[in-house]
């Protein structure tokens, strides 16, 4: 072992800890919920998961899991175009594709991975990517592996910059928009009707990832582009199994045949990475038919996240403003984003703090995010316990 290595990691880890930036894994011994069991700190209410819809633990939800299991067994072992493909997958990607309006569409063991699959596919020397500069860390990653394209970057839902970028790369081809639906961080909306227009007129394709907004978004739970009435307008959308639909793992890329071939001929995380776990294309699977099946819980979450954010500002808060299920509290530096969710935590709410450099400086949060699974009750509790801390920490 290298000693003066680990000396510089350990170094490093001390000056996180004490600029009080440090983070700490929590342990839950039960399934995610709206009420949960961390070794930490007993039983809290949960505020700080992706399980929009409560479907993590969904009796259904849960069981085709263990019937994959059964049925398939762990995995293949290796790649699908090495050992072949279970026929799970199909189903599972035909069902994500007639689920968004799209003609096909492809999973992968991750959003991450479908987001860095997907630009360095598609972008080769000529095309130019043009992406928000608010995007996900993972289209980040993936516009940088596209390495060969002209890439630019315009300012946060700035449609004046991102017409003022467009022409810049006129003469690229493709000339790729890309954009999150619901921003994780500040949960509001891209401005899709906009960016559809500029891409028609610049003769672009638009790029969607709607990770937060699946599930969430739309009169039915179909995202951001149902949510604008954009269904078929979108050239691709990106997206997550492991948020709303399931909350195990998986994302995906939907689009054209043409699009998702190409994928699997070109998109080196689908041509080295083993497929997604059937257990967990199952579990997804399950969890599209069960939100098909129950619209109300789309209406139940929106009308849940209203309450709380009028709580939120009743007891003296100034939540960003969003339509999305995303509730972020600024609160400035990282340091006391983090002290703010630690006193959360010992008052029974488990909330995450953000700061930089996921979020720029001066801007740290606590980010609430609202379940369908929460009762009255649970956001009562929460909402006392915001209360307590906001007026102990000064945010009140």
């Amino acid at each position: 072992m290298n000693q003066a290595f680990e000396a510089k990691l350990q170094t490093d880890l001390d000056a996180l800890k004490k600029a009080g930036t440090y983070k700490h894994l929590r342990h839950l011994t039960t399934p995610m919920a709206p009420e949960v069991h961390m070794e930490e700190a007993g039983d809290v209410i949960v505020l700080s998961s992706n399980n929009y819809l409560g479907l993590a633990d969904n009796a259904e939800v849960v069981e085709a899991g263990k019937r994959g299991l059964d049925k398939y067994g762990a995995g293949t072992a290796s790649v699908r175009f090495i050992c072949g493909t279970f026929d799970i997958h199909r189903v599972l990607e035909d069902r994500i594709a007639s689920f968004l309006g799209t003609e096909a569409a492809l999973s992968y063991v991750s959003c991450w991975n479908a987001n860095t699959g997907l630009f360095a596919t598609i972008c080769d020397e000529g095309s130019a990517i043009v992406s928000d500069e608010l995007n996900h860390a993972s289209i980040i990653d993936g516009v940088r592996l596209a390495s060969k394209a002209r890439r630019e970057r315009f300012k946060h839902s700035n449609m004046t910059q991102l017409q003022e970028k467009l022409e810049s790369v006129a003469g690229s081809f493709p000339i790729v928009i890309v954009t999150d639906g619901v921003f994780s961080m500040e949960g509001d909306l891209a401005k899709l009707p906009e960016i559809v227009e500029l891409a028609r007129r610049h003769g672009a394709i638009v790029v969607v990832d709607d990770s937060h907004g699946t599930g969430v978004m739309g009169a039915t739970g179909r995202g951001t582009i149902e949510h604008y009435g954009l269904t078929g307008q979108v050239d691709v959308i990106t997206g997550t199994l492991g948020k709303a639909l399931g909350g195990a793992a998986g994302g995906f890329v939907a689009g054209s045949h043409a699009l998702v071939d190409t994928l699997i001929q070109r998109s080196r995380p689908q041509l080295f990475s083993n497929a997604l776990p059937a257990t967990v294309a199952c579990s997804s699977l399950a969890a599209i038919e069960y939100l098909d099946a129950h619209p109300e819980l789309v209406l139940d979450l929106r009308e849940k996240t209203e309450y709380f954010r009028k709580g939120l500002k009743r007891i003296g808060y100034k939540p960003l403003e969003s339509e999305s299920a995303i509730v972020p509290i600024i609160v400035g530096e990282t340091a006391r984003a983090i002290a703010v969710s630690d006193k959360l935590l010992k008052a029974g709410v488990f909330v995450t703090g953000f700061g930089y450099p996921v979020v720029p400086e001066g801007t740290a949060r606590i980010r609430v995010q609202i379940s369908a699974a929460l009762t009255q009750d649970e956001m009562d509790r929460a909402l006392s316990a915001f209360e307590r801390v906001g007026r102990e920490t000064g945010l009140l």
